[in-house]
């Protein structure tokens, strides 16, 4: 019964953890996603089904972004995003603990 209620005991300390755990985007991220957006409107091909993509990047000393890979099935979205994204200067302030950001990118049509 002991060793019962130490797993309970366990158990509700591990699940109180998670919940308490923050989930909700930073201002960075979202101001951040913004950015991201804008610089991806308006693309200079037909959108004909929904394009997908994981994009992971870094910023550079001058605060530009850096593509490191995008991982979609379309090779036209792929070069669409780092057109699009590569050496684009952020005018806010970064968390300098991130290193690597990976957001997913999905256009569809209008």
């Amino acid at each position: 019964m002991k060793k019962l209620n130490v797993l309970f005991l366990a158990v509700a300390f591990a699940v109180s953890s998670v919940v308490s755990a923050s989930t909700e985007p930073t201002k960075t991220e979202n101001v951040l996603g913004k950015e991201i957006k804008m610089l991806l409107k308006n693309p200079s091909f037909k959108i004909e089904k929904e394009l997908t993509a994981y994009v992971t990047f870094t910023f550079n000393e001058s605060g530009e972004i850096v593509v490191l890979s995008v991982a979609s099935e379309s090779e036209v979205l792929e070069n669409f995003i780092k057109s699009r994204l590569n050496y684009q200067k952020m005018d806010f302030q970064l968390d300098s603990n991130v290193k690597k950001y990976k957001i997913p990118v999905r256009l569809v049509e209008e």
